[in-house]
């Protein structure tokens, strides 16, 4: 499997599914253009271009360059890697029609050529870390599947500056990726109180 501490940006949630498969990261949906008007999703993207950096993974018909381009627009070219899937025509298998330009975007590219435009882009086959937390830490602190989880989830995303509706998968990621278990630890006895 490949590795990066890059937030991974797709358009939607089947072209994450896809990269899941393939890239151990964070991903992050745009939900197509409503990026263009989710204020907390773009800061969230700038805050993690500047810690650990962005690789964008769109679809390379006119929307997926137009979604690339604004991205561009407000984090610096330096903290940004770009993968590119070549022009493959044909139809996704989910799909009754063909896209309008005809192409096949992220969730409809072979795995071997998302691997390779990822390694075109400079990510390399690394062994995937050890999870510091993990899905019952969060259980044990609170944040899911108790009572009061929803509170405690709502005052940790507060907390971590995070949007509200990052999945529990994003959530963990991020956690591993910025702190060691007993950092988290100590943020979730904050976040407790």
């Amino acid at each position: 499997m490949m590795r990066t501490k890059r937030l991974v940006i797709v358009e939607g949630k089947y072209d994450k599914i896809k990269v899941e498969r393939i890239l151990d990261a964070m991903i992050l949906t745009t939900d197509g253009f409503s990026l263009f008007k989710d204020k907390q999703k773009r800061a969230f993207i700038q805050r993690e271009a500047v810690t650990n950096g962005l690789l964008i993974l769109t679809d390379s018909d006119a929307a997926g360059f137009k979604i690339r381009n604004h991205i561009s627009s407000f984090v610096p070219a330096e903290r940004i890697m770009h993968a590119y899937i070549p022009d493959v025509f044909g139809k996704e298998k989910r799909k009754e029609t063909f896209s309008k330009e005809g192409k096949l975007g992220v969730e409809g590219i072979e795995d071997a050529i998302l691997i390779e435009s990822f390694k075109k882009a400079g990510i390399e086959e690394k062994e995937a870390a050890p999870n510091h937390t993990d899905s019952y830490d969060l259980y044990a602190w609170g944040v899911y599947g108790t009572k009061d989880a929803k509170i405690k989830r709502q005052r940790l995303m507060k907390r971590l500056d995070l949007p509200e509706r990052l999945s529990k998968n994003n959530l963990l990621k991020y956690i591993n990726r910025n702190f060691s278990k007993e950092e988290f630890q100590t943020i979730m006895e904050e976040v407790n109180v």
